[in-house]
C-alpha cells in the first residue's frame, strides 16, 4: 500500500506539492517510485529556471523506465535536492523527505485545484 500524506497536493501526473508560505516543494509520490521501481537518475532543472503547472521540468530514471516530470505548480526555482544527484536511490526510501525541487510559488492557491490526499487515494484505488 502507498503511503499518501495528508497535507499535500497531489496531481494526476504522481507528483505532490508541500505548500508552505509562498514556497512549494514538488516531488514523485510514493505511488509513483513504487511503479518505477529503483531510481537511477533524477534530470532536474536549475536554481532560477521557471516551472509552470501541467509542464514537464525535468524526468526520473529507474531501471524500468523514464518518466517525465510535470509541475504541479507554476513559479521559479529557488532550490533543487542536490542529494539526488549522487543519490537518487533517496527518492525510492523516502520519497517525501526527498522532495526533488522548491518553488517559490507565483500563487499559492493555485495548489488548490490539486487533488487532496483522500482524493488521490481514491484516483491510484481506481
Amino acid at each position: 500500500m502507498s503511503t499518501i500524506l495528508e497535507g499535500l497536493r497531489y496531481a494526476e501526473s504522481h507528483e505532490y506539492v508541500k505548500v508552505e508560505g509562498e514556497y512549494g516543494y514538488v516531488g514523485i509520490t510514493d505511488y509513483a517510485q513504487h511503479e518505477l521501481g529503483n531510481v537511477v537518475y533524477v534530470d532536474m532543472p536549475e536554481v532560477d529556471d521557471e516551472v509552470t503547472a501541467g509542464e514537464d521540468f525535468g524526468a526520473v530514471e529507474s531501471v524500468k523506465a523514464a518518466s517525465d516530470l510535470i509541475s504541479p505548480v507554476s513559479g521559479v526555482v529557488v532550490e533543487v535536492k542536490e542529494a539526488l544527484n549522487d543519490s537518487p536511490e533517496l527518492v525510492n526510501s523516502d520519497p517525501y523527505a526527498n522532495w526533488i525541487i522548491k518553488v517559490k510559488l507565483n500563487d499559492p492557491a493555485e495548489a488548490d485545484a490539486l487533488m487532496d490526499a483522500a482524493a488521490y487515494k481514491a484516483f491510484i484505488n481506481e
